[in-house]
């Protein structure tokens, strides 16, 4: 079964290209000219990722991208023209998992796309069927459970999104150890992600907010990355 894209933008000329080379992936694509139409399009084809154009007429892809994270958590990869880092880091604040900047290369979103999609078990070219799902993991007061993509901190429930939750299952897996940025976009976005590292620097302030009643904070090694300290090493 193929994974179905949705491609969201208001330039014919790239929708086409996007649509022959994720065709020659083997994906299925949809595409929608406009914010209304993308939901409309979200709605009755139930795609597993979206191609969203930030600026696109009716609803812009912020609007489109607010929406769509009041009901699902499907991976939304933005597509802007800006190079502001302003837009980007707006893009992740509503939810969005990825961008790609216009000029882009189309083997470049593919491989975007594809890392997305691994992330929620749709790589269909590793055939792995071990359906063990990974262990339980706990440091201090925080506990993690993969296979729910449940988190409670002191027995509460917190709720994150796809990326928070897989940055802190890295951090869990591997406390007092320093991961460098590089080394976390591979854990948590895929091996082909050659985004800019400060995305980790984004997605580590949303992290430390949600876990101000944790007993294990994630500390900056200046010049390097982020380590997870236990409260038990601060003593």
């Amino acid at each position: 079964m193929s994974a179905k894209i949705l491609v969201a933008d208001d330039e014919p000329n790239i929708v086409r290209l996007l649509r022959l080379y994720l065709h020659n992936e083997g994906f299925d694509v949809v595409a929608a000219a406009d914010g209304r139409q993308a939901l409309e399009r979200f709605a009755t084809e139930a795609p597993d990722l979206i191609l969203l154009d930030l600026m696109m007429p009716q609803l812009s892809g912020l609007e489109v991208c607010t929406e769509i994270r009041k009901k699902s958590d499907v991976p939304v990869i933005m597509i802007t023209a800006r190079s502001d880092d302003v837009d980007k880091i707006v893009g992740l604040e509503v939810g969005a998992d990825d961008y790609v900047t216009k000029p882009f290369n189309p083997r470049e979103v593919v491989a975007r796309v594809k890392a997305a999609l691994r992330r929620r078990n749709w790589d269909r070219e590793s055939g792995n069927n071990d359906e063990t799902p990974p262990a339980t993991v706990a440091v201090g007061n925080v506990t993690l459970d993969p296979a729910s993509r449940d988190v409670t901190v002191a027995g509460t429930r917190i709720r994150l999104r796809q990326r928070e939750f897989d940055l802190l299952e890295a951090f869990l897996r591997y406390p007092n150890v320093v991961l460098d940025r590089e080394r976390l976009l591979r854990m948590v976005w895929g091996q082909e992600y050659d985004g800019d590292t400060r995305t980790i620097d984004v997605h580590v302030a949303w992290l430390r907010d949600k876990l101000r009643e944790s007993d294990a904070k994630i500390e900056t090694v200046w010049g390097i990355g982020y380590k997870l300290v236990p409260a038990s090493s601060n003593a």
